[in-house]
């Protein structure tokens, strides 16, 4: 399985790094694992609807490159499902034994997700209702994917 998280904006937090390093290590012997950034769009403080919307479609368009037709794709939204780590994990065997191998995980930046790319997504799901920074969703979705993995192994790690 390959499993990819496409986020814009560049990580600055060493401890984010690092966390996010150390689980795509943990996860190298079970599958194929790759973070992907792409630069967010310089913007300032206040923006009108309409450079709101221009701002998404450029971050947007620099996702979708990334995004390959086999992709299976799902996009972190408030709005999306809440699953559980099991529900995590099941979803991702059956994607993996029925659906494709290649999933696509897609964090957005600060002014969220292009309708463009909302669109391409499968699925959309939700880590709950609080706004968490983009930053960390990085760390916490990498130990999320590592958890599902050792789930489905049955390996102990979950508890």
């Amino acid at each position: 399985m390959f499993i990819q998280i496409i986020a814009v904006g560049k990580l600055k937090e060493k401890y984010l790094v690092q966390g996010i390093a150390e689980y795509a290590k943990r996860l190298t012997p079970y599958i194929k694992f790759q973070v992907v950034e792409v630069p967010d769009e310089k913007a300032p403080e206040t923006m009108s609807e309409a450079e709101v919307l221009a701002v998404k479609a450029r971050e947007g368009e620099r996702i979708l490159a990334h995004v390959k037709s086999e992709a299976h794709v799902i996009a972190l939204a408030i709005d999306g499902k809440l699953w559980s780590s099991e529900e995590l994990a099941a979803e991702l065997d059956k994607l993996g034994t029925y659906g494709t191998s290649h999933v696509v995980f897609i964090i957005g930046g600060s002014h969220g997700l292009a309708d463009e790319v909302m669109r391409r997504a499968q699925q959309r799901m939700s880590f709950g209702r609080m706004t968490l920074p983009h930053q960390l969703m990085r760390l916490v979705l990498t130990e999320q994917v590592y958890r599902a993995v050792k789930i489905n192994r049955g390996e102990p790690y979950h508890k």
